[in-house]
């Protein structure tokens, strides 16, 4: 076997895409003369998934691996700590218990605390010269303690809040966040310092190959000036220390420039904004500029920022399962108002009363206890782990194979022609021959290909960060090299997430919208009592909020379709008086991905009870039996009304416009209003609602295409909307598949399996 030739080959080879890491294994497998080549034999003993590996799997390769890695700290540096990860999740598992405990116990362990160590919270001169009347410490046990009996004798919510100094109606005064930070703290977490970069530089030297080299650099000046004199045997010592310093220096900044960017991409992650009232209107702010006493307006899918008191709102559900470990939805009410941060809105909105910030939240003392235990190997890195191993081994056996033909060489010939008799020279050959063996295995270790690796990927994270496409993890950029298939939203994503009404259907009238024109039009033809059940059902039946700026003009609060019918409304509004003003709301249903509609049922002046109801066409379609017409009579809904209604919203519908359908119930007062009917409405009007393209979508798709990934669209919205949006895209082509959500997950594993290839589009889909 040439040993020199493998050498060569290992050293020189440059591997520029997958077919050369291909071409070199098996070039190193025919030089090893095993009959096998050496991808097979990685196939064979280094079988790990692509994304996600199992905990077992990983496991099973650290084991196959690990007898062979000389430096594990260096060499796993990349990859996740599985005996940290599993310490974490165990210790997670018992904080969880332990709160969940806690919940169950509750009125036990408040029995216990109030008998035993209840402790007295003195209210110091700094908090009542600041204007505020209850302790901090004291504040932020109230909610994380569920103390109901503490909330009762400050005075409930309402005595809270004036303990605070907050108008529930106004909010705080911006004015007052100082003073308010400076008694009750910040809304941020205790993070781990920064590492430096001599902490790199350490992290670098701890190499076991460099280790070797800085020994045999130390050998050859020794050794070079005891036989070539000073400073001609310095050369060779000093070329080693010298390429020891660019492979630090280069290590170092290299993962040191990683770190920062890291850095600055975290600080871009937490650039989240949630809606408050401050200054007597609703505004929104950074998560992490709240303070207490501040009036947090939360809605479905928000996470609670902060440890609060519920002050009002409808049908509030609450995850808590991040802290409680409980899948099923707590329900928070005036009866029970307390909320913690870390938690999710599961279904409702509400408006909350922030007691306590940062690390005084329960989600902040859980934070104190918890680290991140890693990350999941990528498959490049599980290839490349296993290559440098299985070069690793190599490079050892021949290295002491080497050593040893030398070293039996020597004293062969030493004991043929000396007969063992040993001379000072003979200690110099014996270092030269180990030297010979350890530059085999530093040659033999491919310890630049890592190096190479992390440059690529990491010159690959900044030109998609020039793309405006932010990038967590460097691994994640060869993760997405190997992407296939993009399944992307519509609405904010392929769209610009800004709505308009754009046609409205009304007693048998169809009329794009074009502002004042329209509204003076359907003012002429439509009888005003329509218009003021048409107004009252956009203002009364939703989630967001008309409210006015700081520079008195209106301002719309909320998700985007519903700013478009606030938007509709406020123009119509200026020609129709709606009264929507004295009308007093008893319940609501707010909208959800499952029920897709909402309702709310309302006191009408002059008295009476109305409920309204909108969402999805087709399903708020099913709910009516009576259409009202251009006179505001209410007539019975024919078959042949309900197809041409359907032609309607499927017009609309090609058009790309999302269709929605308003209808409302007069109750009368001998029927039961436990809850909101769901049936027997009366349809009032269709509205279709644009959403324009993005500029440039279609480019991109033809451009993952071109690359071989498919683009496929998941929305929620109505079939053919979706079929019109991904046409205009690109990614809906003649031979594509476009399916509803529902008929899709009716299907069998073989039926999805068959589809899954040819589905381009999915519409009607829950998150």
């Amino acid at each position: 076997m040439n040993t020199s030739r493998l050498v060569f080959e290992m050293t020189v080879v440059t591997l520029r895409e997958e077919d050369d890491l291909s071409r070199l294994l098996d070039t190193v497998g025919r030089n090893l003369g095993d009959g096998e080549s050496m991808e097979s034999f990685l196939k064979k003993n280094f079988e790990v998934a692509a994304k996600n590996p199992s905990e077992e799997a990983q496991r099973r390769w650290r084991r196959a691996v690990g007898a062979a890695v000389k430096n594990r700290r260096r060499r796993f540096r990349m990859v996740p700590d599985l005996d940290e990860r599993t310490e974490v999740e165990t210790k997670t598992r018992k904080i969880q218990e332990k709160i969940r405990v806690a919940l169950y116990v509750q009125k036990a362990a408040l029995q216990f605390i109030d008998a035993g160590a209840n402790i007295d919270h003195q209210l110091s001169e700094e908090v009542r010269n600041a204007g505020y009347f209850i302790n901090p410490d004291e504040l932020a046990s109230i909610a994380r303690g569920h103390d109901k009996k503490r909330l009762r004798n400050h005075g409930g919510v309402n005595g809270v809040a004036r303990e605070v100094s907050v108008s529930l109606d106004y909010g705080i005064k911006t004015s007052d966040l100082s003073i308010r930070q400076d008694i009750y703290g910040i809304n941020q977490y205790v993070e781990k310092p920064p590492r430096s970069f001599w902490m790199f530089v350490w992290d670098a030297l701890h190499d076991l190959t460099l280790i070797i080299l800085m020994i045999c650099a130390l050998i050859s000046i020794v050794v070079g000036i005891a036989t070539e004199g000073w400073p001609k045997g310095m050369y060779d010592g000093l070329g080693i220390i010298l390429s020891i310093f660019l492979v630090v220096v280069v290590t170092s900044i290299s993962d040191y420039k990683q770190s920062l960017q890291f850095r600055d991409l975290e600080k871009e992650k937490k650039k989240i904004f949630i809606q408050v009232t401050r200054d007597g209107y609703r505004q929104k702010v950074s998560i992490y500029d709240i303070v207490v006493g501040d009036i947090v307006h939360l809605s479905i899918g928000d996470r609670v920022p902060a440890d609060g008191l519920y002050v009002s709102g409808y049908a509030l559900l609450i995850d808590e399962s991040s802290l409680s470990g409980e899948c099923e939805p707590v329900y928070v009410s005036r009866e029970k108002p307390f909320l913690l941060a870390g938690t999710k809105v599961q279904d409702g909105c509400a408006r909350m009363l922030v007691t306590s910030v940062g690390m005084k939240t329960e989600w902040g003392k859980l934070m104190e206890t918890l680290s991140q235990g890693g990350e999941d190997e990528t498959p490049l890195q599980v290839k490349l782990n296993g290559v440098a191993t299985i070069i690793g081994k190599i490079g050892l056996a021949f290295a002491t194979l080497t050593f040893f033909i030398l070293l039996g060489r020597f004293i062969a010939e030493k004991s043929y022609r000396t007969g063992f008799k040993w001379f000072p020279n003979d200690a110099l050959t014996i270092v030269n021959y180990f030297a010979i063996s350890d530059t085999i295995i530093v040659v033999a270790v491919p310890e630049g290909l890592p190096l190479a690796v992390t440059l690529s990927l990491a010159f690959a994270m900044k030109k998609l960060m020039d793309e405006k496409a932010l990038v967590r993890h460097l691994s994640a950029c060869e993760t997405m090299g190997s992407a296939n298939c993009i399944c992307t939203d519509k609405t904010g994503t392929l769209t610009t997430n800004h709505m308009i009404v754009d046609k409205i259907w009304i007693c048998e009238v169809s009329k794009s919208f074009r502002g004042s024109e329209t509204a003076a039009y359907l003012k002429s033809v439509i009888s005003e009592n329509v218009l003021v059940v048409l107004l009252q059902c956009i203002f009364l039946n939703s989630g967001s909020e008309v409210g006015r700026g700081k520079d008195g003009k209106n301002t719309i609060l909320g998700t985007p379709t519903e700013t478009a019918l606030l938007e509709f409304g406020l123009e119509l509004e200026g020609h129709v008086d709606s009264q929507h003003q004295d009308c007093k709301k008893l319940k609501v249903e707010p909208f959800n991905s499952v029920k897709k509609k909402m309702s709310v049922l309302i006191t009408v002046p002059g008295g009476g009870t109305r409920a309204f109801c909108k969402g999805a066409s087709e399903i708020i379609l099913q709910m009516c039996d009576q259409i009202i017409d251009s006179d505001g009579n209410t007539i019975f809904l024919s078959k042949t009304q309900r197809e041409d209604m359907m032609n309607v919203i499927n017009s609309f519908a090609c058009e790309a416009l999302r269709t929605l359908c308003l209808a409302f119930k007069d109750i009368s007062e001998d029927q039961d209003l436990e809850g909101i009917p769901a049936s027997g409405y009366t349809l009032i009007a269709v509205f279709g609602i644009k959403d324009p393209v993005r500029p440039g979508v279609k480019d991109a798709v033809q451009t993952c295409k071109a690359a071989g990934i498919k683009v496929r669209m998941v929305t929620g919205d109505n079939i053919n909307t979706a079929k019109a949006i991904a046409k205009e895209c690109g990614i809906l082509t003649e031979d594509g598949l476009a399916i509803e959500g529902s008929e899709f997950r009716s299907k069998s594993p073989e039926e999805m399996n068959n589809l899954i290839p040819k589905i381009q589009v999915m519409a009607r889909s829950l998150p």
